[in-house]
């Protein structure tokens, strides 16, 4: 086992390098203050309304108290069983032996023994009680705080909470210590990270269940590795040292298989390479002085409220973390319609954990609004999502990721592959017709194509249908093109099924004379029906379209309103909001003066409040 700054082995150490194997330890040490991202809960579990609200305010008060903000050190692992545990255990006990006051308020051994004789000596806090008394295993928050140790160790920072516990998961316990000024010693696996979500299940074949926000790791102020070989990890598997025989399944077992564990191995040892990278390009060095080596990157990723957002949205914040950036993400409500909020949350949420900030703007046009923000914010590098409908959606019309590319300049554009996970209703649409130009288009050829393949079939019959059938057949495709793609589709499909069925199928065929006068009426009341039904169907596109785009603004104006209630000065987020949802460069509040006394020129009686 190497640990930096040399020195000999306690006999503590040689166990653990008896029980883990050979071992490297790689630590990583913040040595600049950073601003911390409030991370919301996690996913994976239904947390009860208020609950990350109350966390929140908890937070906020202990801070407005004027304490200093604990110091979280965390010691990270690519799987269970490298030593992680063992690790944070030693570390509290050689605080301990240096007067440091250390408790345990949340271990978990595993059963393993020599974990186990770690404990011993050190002081372990009580445990959460469920309503009728029975003790849980879940750390006792409150008590915790009442103790007001020096140092809390806390294993599995990912650890999901029972239900009824005050927070979801264990990460947000961490930061009502952090924010009561207590140190906290945890412990967490790579494939824990939500920006890795994707990955991990790419090499595992399966979702972790548990994630951090990324933030709460990387704002650490202290990171070490704790390494171990895949195949040192595999003999402390077999030997019953990571899991009990009982415990092992289908899913731990394909995780533990070699390859897999080589890979996640690597993924962890770059993942730690971006952070010292990132602090090192963070801090001065000799040559430059204090100025950093180069301008802070901004990554934009364009987002649409779909479950194929999120490979898109961890993608972008892994580019932001290797290069030291900003992450932002932004939903364009274009105009007269938006997707659901509630497909919308998720993304949100995600990229609060990922550390990033949500904007989102109003557009009749969604590549001219994610450019103009990309211009208004100084991005440097924008990353928009690609699937199956996006390429089909550039051959037949317009494509939101080649309108972006063409009109990009000098800011980099990151085309990212995806396929649909699932089929939601879409709607989109423009100001002036309620349904986007592609889904027309789409109509329109669908519809001539169906005429065609119509006219043949009945052509073929030899007449043997009445004309009042024929007539009915044609409405229905007309009726079909008007629901597809509204009135502007259905109204020529109208006209042309009227001149299909009086050239093919009126007496006298293949003229444009009518002999019959009765054929004269029906041919014009099959246009006014159809024309009819078409109008009818685009009215109420419009109407649908235009109910959403109230629904959204009164949405956002809902969420705006519950953040400015939440800050101290609500000027500033209104004001920045404001300046994000419209597009501009910059905002300005005027104030009406009440004295009348116009200072500098200004007879308009208003000064500039922000």
């Amino acid at each position: 086992m190497f640990q930096p700054g040399g020195g000999e082995w306690s006999t503590q150490q040689q166990a653990f390098e008896r029980v883990a194997g050979p071992q490297i330890h790689v630590a990583f040490h913040a040595s600049h203050a950073r601003e911390r991202t409030r991370c919301s809960r996690g996913r994976g579990i239904r947390v009860p309304p208020g609950i990350a609200e109350r966390r929140q305010d908890r937070v906020k008060k202990l801070a407005s108290e004027g304490m200093e903000r604990g110091r979280l050190r965390i010691y990270v692992g690519y799987a269970p069983g490298v030593g992680k545990t063992f690790a944070m255990l030693d570390e509290a006990r050689r605080r301990r032996a240096r007067g440091t006051d250390v408790v345990l308020a949340a271990v978990d051994t595993h059963g393993r023994q020599e974990v186990s004789a770690q404990t011993r000596g050190l002081e372990v806090a009580s445990r959460r009680s469920d309503a009728d008394g029975t003790p849980t295993e879940e750390m006792d928050v409150d008590a915790v705080l009442a103790r007001r140790p020096e140092v809390a160790v806390v294993d599995e920072l990912a650890h999901t909470n029972a239900a009824g516990s005050r927070n979801g998961h264990r990460w947000q316990d961490v930061e009502e210590l952090l924010a009561a000024g207590i140190d906290v010693v945890s412990t967490v696996n790579i494939h824990h990270l939500e920006s890795l979500h994707d990955v991990i299940e790419g090499i595992t074949g399966e979702a972790p269940a548990d994630t951090v926000p990324d933030a709460l790791v990387r704002d650490a102020d202290q990171l070490e590795l704790v390494d171990m070989t895949p195949q040192a990890l595999q003999r402390r598997l077999a030997h019953g040292n990571v899991f009990p025989p009982e415990r092992m399944d289908a899913a731990l077992a394909r995780t533990f298989r070699v390859e897999n564990l080589a890979r996640l191995r690597e993924l962890s040892l770059v993942w730690m390479a971006d952070r010292v990278d990132e602090e090192l390009r963070a801090g001065p060095s000799p040559a430059r002085g204090s100025e950093p080596a180069t301008a802070r990157e901004r990554i934009l990723v364009a987002v649409q409220g779909r479950p194929e957002d999120e490979p898109v949205v961890r993608r972008a914040a892994r580019m932001a973390a290797r290069r030291g950036g900003e992450l932002i993400a932004v939903h364009v409500i274009p105009g007269a319609g938006r997707d659901d909020a509630p497909q919308l949350e998720p993304v949100r949420e995600l990229v609060r954990q990922v550390g990033g900030r949500f904007e989102e703007v109003v557009g009749a046009r969604v590549p001219d609004a994610i450019l103009e923000l990309a211009r208004t914010e100084g991005i440097t590098q924008v990353v928009v999502g690609a699937g199956r409908r996006s390429r089909f959606r550039g051959f037949f019309g317009r494509s939101v990721v080649l309108d972006v590319i063409r009109g990009s300049g000098p800011i980099d554009v990151h085309v990212i592959s995806h396929e649909p996970t699932s089929q939601r209703p879409r709607v989109t649409g423009r100001v002036a017709t309620g349904l986007s130009s592609d889904r027309q288009l789409i109509a329109a050829v669908a519809g001539a194509i169906v005429l065609v393949g119509l006219t043949t079939a009945v052509a073929a019959l030899d007449r043997q249908m009445a004309l009042s059938t024929i007539m009915l057949l044609y409405l229905t495709v007309v009726i079909g093109i008007a629901f597809g793609g509204g009135l502007r589709p259905a109204i020529p499909a109208a006209v042309v099924s009227a001149l299909l069925i009086n050239w093919f199928f009126t007496p006298p065929v293949h003229t444009w004379k009518v002999a019959n006068p009765e054929d004269v009426v029906a041919l014009v009341v099959f246009v006014v029906v159809a024309a009819s039904v078409s109008i009818l169907v685009d009215r109420e596109a419009r109407h649908r379209a235009e109910a959403q785009r109230r629904g959204a603004e009164a949405e956002a104006l809902a969420r705006l309103t519950a953040r400015v209630a939440a800050e101290g000065d609500p000027l500033p987020e209104l004001v920045e909001h404001a300046r994000t949802t419209f597009g501009v460069d910059a905002v300005s509040v005027l104030r009406r003066r009440e004295d009348g006394d116009h200072e500098g020129g200004n007879d308009s009686g208003w000064v500039r409040e922000a």
